[in-house]
């Protein structure tokens, strides 16, 4: 009798105390800009190696079709924060809205123009894009801006394209492979997943690598981002803080695990059928992964370059892109844990 109470008893205490933590745990909704893009694989992982529970956060992934959607979806208040690319930012600051990234996971934007199998015979250049159909992951979002870029930087007017919102999974694999489209920016693993299929597949622009990142760019250029309005990151130091710890506690484990390692903890829907195509588009990726979270305040220049030279919008507004960022809570994450890096 009384080990069964003293079962009872070590059983209501376990129950009390799941209760007692998972109130503590402060709930937050992080809007993602297509999960399934190797570009956020530092946000899904996270989740997935119970990082966010171990800062005392319960976090709901919200998967959306690119950062535009998830951009929205925190200015509209039905999710805390965007997991996305650090150039929104800038961009929203335009239209006098305050955004500000806390942490950086993607130290190169990692975007690609490709041209679809089906048109590689006509298009041999970006200049050949013009009055052409080309895709990107959502209107108003990364892969449009950077299109608009490459456009204007090659002497075409941007509205002489047509921007079709594709997606960035097997969305947009299939129109291109089904010719849909003419060209498209995509990121990996769908670029991977195409030269696969393609060996000849034609590549326009890739910002996969440092080398191709300055060559477009002229510096180093963020990519993918924890970022919310600057109100709700004052309004929640302490879940920001949390957030930035796990980001950073993800980086660190990546980047001392093998490409192996880090696919057998994501999810296999994620992962896919082909393995081996995710697992060497993952070892392309990365190198792209920030090792200190920290944002470069170059680069944030250079966002801001970039846009100011395809946006009149942008070029009049007279930014201070420092305020559309903040390593304060990535260097308290460092006096917290020591590190070095």
């Amino acid at each position: 009798m009384n080990k069964l109470l003293g079962k009872l008893a070590g059983t209501l205490l376990a129950l009390t105390l799941s209760t007692v933590l998972a109130a503590a745990q402060s709930k937050i909704t992080i809007a993602v800009g297509g999960g399934a893009c190797l570009c956020y694989l530092p946000t899904v992982l996270a989740k997935q190696l119970g990082e966010y529970d171990k800062a005392g956060l319960a976090v709901e992934l919200v998967d959306l079709k690119g950062g535009s959607d998830a951009l929205k979806a925190v200015l509209g208040g039905s999710a805390d924060v965007v997991s996305g690319y650090f150039d929104h930012c800038v961009n929203i600051a335009a239209k006098k809205q305050e955004m500000q990234a806390f942490v950086v996971y993607d130290r190169y934007p990692g975007l690609v123009l490709v041209v679809s199998p089906k048109h590689t015979a006509e298009i041999n250049s970006i200049k050949d894009l013009a009055g052409k159909k080309v895709g990107v992951s959502a209107p108003g979002s990364s892969t449009d801006f950077f299109l608009k870029y490459l456009l204007k930087k090659n002497g075409l007017d941007p509205a002489g394209t047509a921007v079709i919102g594709v997606g960035l999974g097997a969305t947009a694999v299939a129109a291109m492979e089904q010719g849909q489209i003419d060209a498209a920016v995509m990121l990996d693993p769908s670029v991977t997943v195409l030269q696969g299929s393609h060996a000849d597949l034609k590549i326009l622009s890739d910002t996969r690598t440092q080398h191709d990142t300055l060559a477009v760019f002229g510096g180093e250029y963020p990519g993918g981002a924890l970022y919310s309005t600057t109100a709700w990151v004052n309004g929640h130091e302490k879940e920001v803080q949390a957030l930035t710890n796990a980001i950073m506690a993800t980086l660190a484990w990546i980047h001392s695990h093998s490409a192996e390692d880090i696919m057998a903890k994501m999810p296999e829907e994620l992962v896919g059928k082909n393995k081996e195509q995710y697992l060497a588009a993952l070892k392309n990726t990365i190198p792209m992964y920030s090792e200190t979270g920290k944002m470069d305040p170059k680069g944030a220049e250079a966002v801001l370059a970039v846009f100011s030279e395809g946006s009149p919008e942008v070029a009049k507004a007279g930014i201070d892109v420092t305020k559309t960022y903040t390593n304060k809570y990535v260097d308290q994450a460092k006096k917290t844990t020591g590190s070095a890096k």
